[in-house]
């Protein structure tokens, strides 16, 4: 992008839908947008959609179909990010220019159809895509009602086999390692003979079976995904005013995708979660957390929450959430009451600045019939619709108030890209005897969520991030740092999370982590290599798990009944290290399931498996024994969780939830302002929350929560 400087949202907590009145079967574009403004809308998302009504042949612009909606969302106050409509390819270009179609595989094309099928690397596609975004930003970039613009939708779907694909992914590993000798010895190309002579020789990624090769070839498509991206921002950076900003919408569990990478050359971040509804946010039931497109679980909730910030370390705009039921015709669990309230503000308390549904109203026909927007198929505002416009009220009553907010941090847990992309290609877990390719994810989500269920809150640190900020900074602004599944790391990496443990932080290490170099080889080393001396901890061996194994503590763990090893067990051999816990197993009690050792002025935990729930909250309970959310109303709970952060001039906000049909109650422990309404609350006031509601508290930060949290080391 240019040097203009990067836009950020207007004031105010952005609220809306994504709003395509061309989907609508009869004109009713005042009727909706009146009933918008009466429900507190100040946003909609439009155009991204709809490449074939902004150019119905080629070379045929049909723009002014678009004005009415801008003109009318203007006079009533809303603002507009405006979409580019590259991801959705019309007929007439699928027809005349068959070659831009994705490969899944080489020489097979993905059929047409859907969305999102074509190789957007292919100059072809550039072309014409260049060619209408131009004359859609020529003609309403300069539109008062526009704030911002979004490019493309969901980027990074698909893994591109394509010919022109293929051949720049040779080039860049001839400038990267510069000649095929090079290649054989970093990737170990000895192995089964595939020792190449010719860059020409290498073979194309259909069959591979070499971890080294699908990392290069992950990480090169995810670059792909980003030079897209960018490339489109710096065509907009051509047309948008000052103040309008550049976003894309991301799905983050697509496999093209680097969203820290991709982050850089947008000014804000903005995603899509979707998440289990109705008995999936009880926080009294248990329930397996899926990492595909939608997720489940309170933890589940606050998990893609904290995904978003993590892109930028920033406030992220949701572009896309549940309104009702979503999913395919025999999904339907629409929210129950209460419900949309609390997802919302739980993306808010942890730094959304925009709220924005999926979508205005249900459509009649089409792939996505039964994913639920505000308005159902009969298009009378009913339930969903009231419940919202009271949400549209208290966003109002907030106004600016959250402005600069940025969400507080008891543990920050890393996540790395590339490991993810390495645990694809070669899961360690398994799931009912199948290789689950969602292993980093679970891996990750186990420390995060023990994080949420012992009442502390968690901040996503992408690796980059954390090696940007470096180990004196990561130890003064973050007193627990959770390092799992990191698999593919470079030894200046690893370096860096002994250092910021030496220097007065707590590393947690969970499995796996370190455990490949950057080009995933298994480091010839002892193992946890770097990191392993300091923690006083050694292994040889490990083992995968078939049933779960109990976990019991030595004294200082505080661990329930639900303390237990799953999937995975590392044979950890103390040296120096103490014990915490220990398995009930007659071959891993040989081994300690939790170790602990003082390095520096800080310390290093060592986990030796993935952690149930109740491992996982009695290791954080113990880590992060004070937080800022206890200065409301001291320890709370399931299903009361509270989230906290503060803005610029001091004032700190906890918001409140309870996730469960009982009303519960909390009495304040010190004095607070009913963040919406405006009432003083002393303390010793006992509060009331209903069946899935949520509640927000402001006051000035005290002197001692102002301070970084707790920094005394657990002995």
């Amino acid at each position: 992008m240019s040097s203009r400087p990067p836009a950020s949202p207007p004031p105010g907590v952005l609220f809306g839908a994504a709003y395509y009145a061309e989907y609508h079967r009869s004109d009713r574009l005042d009727q909706d947008l009146d009933l918008m403004q009466a429900a507190g809308f100040t946003v909609i998302r439009v155009g991204e959609s709809v490449w074939s009504t902004w150019e119905p042949r080629d070379g045929e612009f049909d723009l002014e179909w678009l004005e009415p909606v801008l003109d009318g969302a203007h006079r009533r106050g809303i603002s507009v990010i405006l979409g580019t409509p590259t991801y959705a390819v019309p007929p007439w270009l699928q027809t005349a220019y068959p070659e831009i179609a994705a490969e899944r595989r080489t020489g097979e094309r993905i059929p047409w159809g859907a969305r999102q099928e074509v190789d957007y690397t292919h100059p072809g596609f550039r072309f014409h895509s260049e060619r209408v975004i131009r004359e859609i930003l020529k003609r309403y970039a300069t539109h008062p009602a526009i704030i911002g613009f979004q490019v493309d939708n969901e980027p990074g779907l698909e893994l591109f086999h394509n010919h022109g694909v293929f051949t720049r992914f040779v080039r860049g590993l001839k400038q990267q390692y510069g000649d095929v000798a090079t290649l054989n010895r970093e990737w170990g190309l000895t192995y089964w003979s595939h020792r190449i002579d010719d860059w020409a020789e290498l073979w194309r990624p259909d069959g591979n079976t070499f971890p080294q090769y699908d990392l290069a070839w992950r990480r090169f498509q995810a670059e792909q995904t980003t030079e897209f991206i960018g490339w489109q921002a710096d065509l907009v950076d051509q047309y948008r005013g000052e103040g309008q900003f550049v976003t894309t919408c991301l799905q983050y569990p697509r496999r093209g995708l680097d969203d820290e990478r991709l982050g850089r050359v947008l000014d804000i971040a903005a995603g899509n979660p979707y998440y289990g509804m109705q008995d999936h946010l009880d926080a009294l039931k248990e329930r397996q957390q899926p990492n595909d497109w939608t997720t489940t679980g309170v933890a589940g909730l606050f998990g893609q929450a904290d995904r978003m910030y993590s892109s930028k370390q920033a406030r992220y705009l949701v572009t896309e959430t549940n309104a009702q039921a979503i999913g395919t015709a025999d999904a339907n669990f629409p929210p129950y009451p209460g419900q949309l309230k609390q997802a919302a503000y739980a993306f808010i308390s942890r730094g959304a600045a925009m709220i924005e549904y999926w979508h205005w109203h249900t459509l009649p026909y089409g792939a996505e019939t039964y994913w639920g927007g505000i308005l159902p198929h009969s298009l009378v505002p009913g339930r969903v619709y009231s419940e919202l416009s009271e949400l549209g009220a208290e966003l109002r009553q907030l106004g600016t108030a959250l402005d600069g907010y940025e969400p507080d941090c008891d543990v920050a847990v890393l996540w790395s890209n590339p490991s993810r992309y390495a645990m694809q290609f070669m899961p360690p877990l398994s799931d009912e005897g199948k290789s689950d390719d969602e292993s980093y994810e679970h891996i990750v989500s186990a420390f995060h969520r023990g994080v949420i269920d012992a009442g502390r809150q968690a901040r996503v640190m992408h690796l980059d991030q954390a090696a940007d900020l470096g180990a004196a900074a990561l130890a003064e602004r973050f007193p627990v740092l959770v390092a799992a599944g990191v698999y593919i790391a470079t030894d200046a990496e690893l370096a860096l999370l002994r250092e910021y443990a030496e220097l007065g932080g707590h590393l947690i290490l969970g499995v796996r982590t370190g455990y490949a170099d950057e080009e995933a080889r298994a480091r010839v080393a002892v193992a946890p290599a770097i990191v392993g001396e300091a923690a006083g901890v050694r292994y040889e061996e490990f083992s995968n798990l078939e049933e779960p194994v109990p976990v019991t503590g030595t004294g200082i763990l505080d661990l329930d009944e639900d303390a237990a090893a799953l999937w995975w067990i590392d044979g950890l051999i103390p040296e120096g290290a103490e014990t915490l816990a220990r398995y009930e197993h007659p071959r891993f009690g040989d081994f300690p399931a939790v170790t602990t050792n003082a390095a520096g002025a800080g310390r290093i935990t060592v986990v030796g498996t993935v952690p149930t729930p109740g491992l996982a909250r009695g290791l954080v309970q113990w880590a992060a024994p004070a937080s800022a959310v206890d200065e409301l109303a001291g320890a709370l709970a399931a299903p009361i969780t509270v989230s906290s952060g503060t803005v610029p001039d001091g004032r700190q906000t906890w918001f409140t939830f309870n996730w469960g049909w009982k009303p519960q109650n909390l009495t304040l422990a010190r004095a607070v302002t009913d963040a919406v309404t405006g009432e003083l609350l002393p303390a010793g006031t006992e509060v009331a929350l209903e069946a899935w509601s949520t509640r927000a508290f402001t006051a000035a930060r005290t002197a001692a929560s102002a301070d970084t949290p707790e920094r005394t080391l657990p002995q």
